[in-house]
């Protein structure tokens, strides 16, 4: 089991708890959506879950292993080696092509081999979402769809065991949007990466196995549709 929180609470100074006493269980290859309004603590529970933030109170166990006990250093290793992430915007670097910004999270890596093995993995995951005759582009040459597509190879590109998706079609048309769920999806089954994703898409959220709503700093499963 890649992840699995333990009664999670979150609070900040001069604030009620915004998450309170949540535990959640993710299995390897699951796909969990998380709804809620806005400021209902989506994106704090995200951060949580990879390491951008701490809890108050509570344990997030990946792999066994409770991340909230480690120092910074410890958990940037994690985020970069286990954990990939995609926004609602791309942060893209503008003055690096598709292939440069894609295997940005390689390097720290200093293993000749091991470089050469994932900028064949990098190829052949940007011609997977359609994005192989435009590898030497920069961003600003590339529409807003594409771009999105480049920011989840690069969130893929380590082979991490979760991936972590904040409103990633929240600026995206409906068409467009459509078509990166189903990159989402497809990525999901074959290589067998767990997500999480927040949105407030409901289109979206459906297209994962379990949807979960955020309620007054609590997770509850959505009835089925």
């Amino acid at each position: 089991m890649p992840l699995e929180l333990k009664n999670i609470s979150k609070k900040y100074i001069d604030t009620d708890y915004i998450l309170k006493d949540i535990s959640l269980q993710v299995k390897t290859g699951e796909s969990v959506a998380v709804m809620g309004p806005s400021g209902s603590g989506k994106s704090t529970l995200l951060n949580i879950i990879g390491a951008l933030d701490r809890p108050t109170s509570g344990q997030v166990l990946l792999d066994n292993r409770d991340i909230t006990q480690l120092a910074d250093k410890e958990l940037t290793t994690i985020r970069n080696r286990q954990i990939g992430f995609v926004f609602q915007l791309h942060h893209l670097l503008p003055q690096c092509t598709v292939l440069e910004n894609v295997l940005i999270p390689t390097l720290p890596d200093r293993n000749v081999a091991k470089k050469v093995e994932v900028e064949t993995r990098t190829r052949d995951l940007l011609h997977r979402v359609g994005l192989g005759e435009r590898m030497n582009y920069r961003p600003g040459r590339l529409s807003g769809g594409e771009r999105q597509r480049v920011a989840v190879v690069r969130a893929l590109i380590n082979s991490p065991k979760l991936l972590l998706a904040d409103e990633p079609t929240g600026s995206l048309d409906h068409t467009t949007a459509s078509d990166l769920a189903d990159l989402l999806v497809e990525l999901n089954r074959e290589e067998g990466i767990a997500i999480i994703l927040v949105t407030h898409s409901l289109e979206l959220a459906n297209r994962m196995a379990r949807v979960l709503e955020l309620r007054d700093g609590e997770l509850i499963r959505m009835p089925e549709p």
